[in-house]
């Protein structure tokens, strides 16, 4: 794997494959961008400038500068912190949040080409996928976080090819990401430190490719040593086939998808399938009784959690979690960042209706993998009819993919707030012939 990242060529790469990574480039920039004006962003900056250092790389959204490794940190976190940011589903991973950051912070004192950028993301995700695939959802299982754990060594193979790193020296780098893997799922039912866990990973690829670059070592075998390695320590077992079966030749950044809502992969699917049912039958919220979604088992822990909003932690268990979605999607029709607020969540209309839902586990979704995000809703009306829909891939997905144009209008609405609209559109059109700049810009600069 350290072998292909150093020696990734981007005239190797194919065009499809160099396209697709730009689409996944603009929309986590403006996940930077939207991410870095949210209230509990404000302390994370504050301590980075605090903290001070050259002033290597732009803290994106706003006129600051920091190192390298804080920028990487700080733009990590932005860009995972409205839960906007794209995402390979089978390898249970935001690339784009670890990956972008690392090679953003590096990419002015390296002097990367647009296509050395380009490079280094492809190389970043391709190893950061399969080692998620590896894993087979096994992290996730015993209560990891892959962004903080898989997305370490996926930030440092980008990292370590936008230095130019030989084999040796990626492996090492490598090494010691996988020796700062961490972060807990707790977090999802309300702490600031879910995003925050992207923001370390890139800042770990960071730190891991430059310490890698002066002869600081890790260890070599970090994935399948039998003790105290990557997958025997954080998973029951893993599937070593996947790490570098057709590498170089299937390439899994195509299978990257993007997120229009601001929700957990599950609980859009089951949004969606909600919102099919009340357009098509005419079904509106005071007419239904009661609902059941059935899920898979990873989607159950991952969202489907009861939910008190007299209890919630913040928006972000909100976010997460399925039965606010459809509570949400039900009464409001739609599912935008407008309905993850604080008065929103605090409704009491909302705790009234999540008391009509109910989450159950569908065995078919278990069997096969991909399926996994899927969901079925059972909706029964107050006039005794049921109405039954499924969703098997969620909107955005490679399954059912949006168009460049969707993503374009999604990065203009995230970025309206803080870039004036000519420097959106610019940024826009930068990343769009990234392959043909000799240097790579600062994108989206204030």
């Amino acid at each position: 794997m350290a072998a292909f990242a150093s020696g990734l060529v981007f005239d190797d790469i194919p065009v499809d494959v160099i396209e697709k990574v730009k689409l996944c480039l603009l929309d986590t920039i403006g996940c930077c961008i939207y991410g870095s004006t949210l209230p509990f962003m404000k302390a994370l900056i504050s301590m980075a400038l605090t903290e001070g250092g050259t002033p290597a790389a732009a803290i994106l959204g706003t006129s600051h500068r920091t190192s390298a490794s804080q920028a990487a940190l700080v733009n990590g976190t932005a860009a995972h912190a409205f839960q906007l940011d794209e995402v390979h589903a089978g390898a249970t991973l935001h690339p784009g949040s670890v990956v972008v950051p690392a090679v953003l912070a590096l990419s002015n004192g390296a002097r990367l080409s647009g296509r050395d950028f380009l490079t280094a993301m492809i190389a970043g995700y391709e190893v950061g996928i399969r080692i998620g695939l590896a894993a087979d959802g096994g992290m996730f299982k015993r209560g990891y976080h892959n962004q903080g754990t898989t997305g370490a060594l996926a930030a440092a193979a980008a990292a370590a090819r936008a230095l130019g790193l030989d084999p040796r020296a990626t492996a090492q780098a490598l090494g010691i990401a996988a020796s700062q893997s961490a972060g807990l799922m707790a977090v999802q039912e309300g702490a600031n430190a879910k995003a925050f866990h992207s923001g370390r990973a890139a800042q770990s690829g960071v730190y891991a490719a430059l310490l890698a670059g002066d002869g600081f070592t890790g260890a070599e075998d970090v994935l399948d040593v039998e003790y105290g390695g990557f997958f025997s320590t954080l998973v029951d077992g893993f599937k070593p086939e996947r790490l570098t079966e057709d590498l170089g030749r299937e390439w899994e950044t195509r299978k990257v998808g993007y997120k229009l809502s601001p929700a957990s992969n599950g609980s859009i699917t089951a949004m969606d399938t909600l919102s099919r049912i009340m357009k098509g039958n005419v079904v509106k919220a005071e007419d239904i009784e009661h609902i059941t979604a059935y899920v898979s088992t990873n989607t159950l822990h991952h969202c489907g959690w009861d939910f008190d909003p007299r209890r919630v932690k913040g928006v972000l268990g909100a976010q997460m979690n399925l039965r606010y979605g459809l509570a949400v999607m039900a009464l409001d029709g739609r599912a935008t960042p407008a309905q993850y607020t604080e008065k929103r969540v605090s409704d009491p209309k909302i705790a009234e209706f999540l008391a009509k839902i109910d989450v159950r586990v569908c065995d078919e979704f278990d069997r096969d993998s991909a399926l996994r995000l899927a969901s079925r809703l059972e909706a029964r009306s107050s006039g005794g009819e049921t109405y039954v829909d499924q969703t098997l891939y969620r909107k955005g997905s490679a399954e059912d993919p949006v168009s460049a144009m969707q993503l374009e209008d999604k990065f203009l609405t995230l970025t309206a707030e803080i870039l004036p609209a000519q420097s959106a559109r610019t940024c826009i059109e930068q990343i769009r012939t990234l392959d043909a700049l000799p240097r790579v810009p600062e994108f989206g600069s204030i």
